[in-house]
């Protein structure tokens, strides 16, 4: 489709930050019946988990929100991707550089952090890596992702005015 907004969301080892990412967004655009125009897909910069499913406890709490990700798979970030995406949607700092640094020089499209979609979170510009800690961290970062997300789907219809 010639119109449609492809997203790739990227955190380290898209098992939990860009997969939630990925299945909140997506949960949204269906919700709001432009899953027409908008796609989404993620991503990691490492490759430490390929192939396999979002953590459980990420799989948990977006269930809880009626959300589903047990299907995600994670893959590692490629150069075709810059071929494929307008945006690509960093979750910290760290992957925004990495994304960066191996974008070709002429990618076209939008490199961002996710939180610069988002309302203000007391100045948070980092969606945190829940992986080390317990389900409210997994928690926290759906209210973020949830958040984010509409504000980038705000700016893909062109009603964005907070990025």
């Amino acid at each position: 489709m010639e119109n449609r907004t492809d997203v790739l969301f990227v955190c380290l080892g898209n098992i939990c930050r860009s997969p939630t990412s990925e299945g909140v967004f997506r949960n949204l655009v269906e919700s709001r019946h432009l899953d027409a125009q908008i796609r989404a897909d993620s991503a990691g910069t490492g490759g430490y988990h390929v192939g396999y499913p979002p953590d459980s406890r990420a799989i948990e709490a977006a269930s809880r929100r009626g959300i589903r990700i047990s299907h995600l798979r994670a893959r590692r970030l490629g150069r075709s991707d810059y071929e494929m995406f307008d945006y690509m949607i960093a979750m910290d700092q760290s992957n925004l550089r990495d994304i960066k640094a191996m974008a070709p020089t002429d990618y076209k499209g939008r490199i961002s952090l996710f939180m610069d979609f988002a309302d203000d979170w007391g100045g948070v510009r980092e969606i945190p890596d829940p992986y080390y800690g317990d389900l409210d961290g997994f928690e926290r970062v759906l209210d973020m992702v949830h958040n984010a997300s509409s504000g980038l789907i705000a700016e893909i219809i062109g009603q964005g005015t907070n990025a």
